[in-house]
């Protein structure tokens, strides 16, 4: 474990820039200044005498940092209130993040606000030659997040699915994924001619149940993957524990939250269960509480 430099686990307050309303429930705050964040990692975002909890960054280009989030919560609704010049504490970055080679062909599945940062790590892997397959998903066209930012990139192929059919694809992104990946196995005799271009990665972001599918789906085909899982992160560098896995026990604030998948294959929650904040276990598949 590398250690994290102390003002990296203590809150610094940055500026707001700008606000920008992406949905009816989602805003992107774009912060006047950077952390450092590699794509695929999060920070821990503070109010004062409310709460402080882990948010994904959706952009660090070294000069300033945007997050985009999902006002669901008691710290979101508030954290939803602030205007451009307030401030706010964030600490990080921290946990893992994406990798890849240049030049390589990639397909990124996100659901729903995984879009965000799935545009951060697609920005950074056009920079280096990669040619890329973007799958977004959601429940329908209001939901949609980044598209626009998505279409403008150059080398990317950007497929859209929503449960409803009122934007492309109607049904699930990871039905495109596995049309994507049985065109072209990467042991078929048309890859080993070069006839067609077969994918060298999936990187992927979203609501869990939608990960387990591209763990499933890519474990079938042979095709290595990256998925972003998200537990309830307290401390942010291993040290409080709320958010280890079972049966590895393994911290995914600092093993992940970007986990190869075959290590994903080992944890019996994935998909599963997860904990709250006391550590009890809910299931993914639990009617929802009245």
């Amino acid at each position: 474990m590398t250690p994290i430099p102390l003002q990296s686990r203590l809150p610094r307050t940055y500026r707001i820039k700008a606000i920008k309303q992406e949905t009816e429930m989602v805003r992107t705050f774009t912060f006047d200044g950077s952390l450092g964040a590699k794509p695929g990692q999060f920070i821990m975002v503070w109010m004062p005498g409310v709460d402080e909890v882990p948010m994904s960054v959706a952009e660090d280009d070294g000069a300033q940092t945007r997050i985009t989030f999902f006002a669901v919560g008691d710290m979101t609704n508030e954290f939803a209130k602030l205007q451009v010049g307030d401030l706010a504490g964030l600490r990080g970055p921290f946990g893992t993040h994406y990798e890849w080679e240049p030049g390589q062909h990639i397909v990124l599945v996100a659901g729903g606000y995984g879009a965000a940062p799935m545009y951060f790590v697609a920005k950074e892997t056009v920079g280096h030659g990669c040619t890329l397959e973007v799958i977004v998903g959601a429940r329908g066209k209001e939901h949609l997040l980044f598209v626009k930012e998505l279409e403008a990139l150059p080398h990317v192929s950007l497929h859209i699915a929503t449960n409803d059919g009122s934007a492309g694809y109607k049904g699930f992104n990871t039905d495109i994924l596995e049309k994507l990946l049985s065109s072209c196995p990467r042991d078929s005799h048309s890859a080993k001619k070069k006839e067609c271009h077969p994918v060298d990665q999936v990187f992927g972001c979203g609501p869990e149940m939608m990960l387990k599918k591209i763990s499933e789906i890519t474990a079938k085909y042979d095709v290595p993957s990256q998925l972003s899982m998200e537990r309830y992160m307290k401390c942010g560098y291993g040290l409080c524990g709320n958010c280890v896995i079972d049966p590895l026990g393994i911290r995914m604030c600092v093993e992940g939250p970007v986990v190869k998948n075959e290590v994903l294959l080992k944890l019996a929650e994935f998909g599963k269960y997860h904990r709250d904040d006391l550590g009890k276990k809910n299931s993914f598949d639990a009617p929802p509480k009245k």
